[in-house]
């Protein structure tokens, strides 16, 4: 991969993404591993990891943000979620934007403003 440090979230499309992890698995010849069942196990073990860092502590935002290490660990965990994320798609060829797109649609009308709105809900 060619690390580009300019990267961010501002300036980087999906397909970069999905282009990166698709060549770094080619190269490894992953392929045959890569399947949607064994990737949605690793998605599930990189969550555990992460959600292992939180346990049994209540820590806010400001805790996370003063703590290098635990800041670290998480965005390292993220990473790992996101890549296995990332392959599954790329697995299943699915077009991100498009399943975005979709339910997004669907959570509008799921949870219309007129009935979620200041974080409670208003039955009609």
């Amino acid at each position: 991969m060619n690390v580009d440090i300019n990267r961010n979230d501002n300036n980087t499309d999906i397909s970069y993404f999905k282009k990166e992890i698709k060549n770094f698995i080619d190269l490894r010849k992953w392929s045959k591993y890569h399947t949607p069942k064994n990737l949605i196990q690793a998605m599930n073990i990189e969550l555990s990891e992460l959600s292992e860092l939180f346990l049994f502590k209540n820590i806010d935002k400001n805790e996370i943000y003063q703590d290098e290490i635990i800041l670290k660990n998480i965005k390292t965990e993220i990473a790992d979620v996101f890549i296995y994320l990332v392959s599954f798609i790329n697995s299943l060829d699915i077009d991100l934007t498009s399943a975005f797109i979709e339910k997004m649609k669907k959570n509008r009308v799921k949870y219309s403003i007129e009935e979620f709105n200041d974080g409670n809900f208003y039955k009609k």
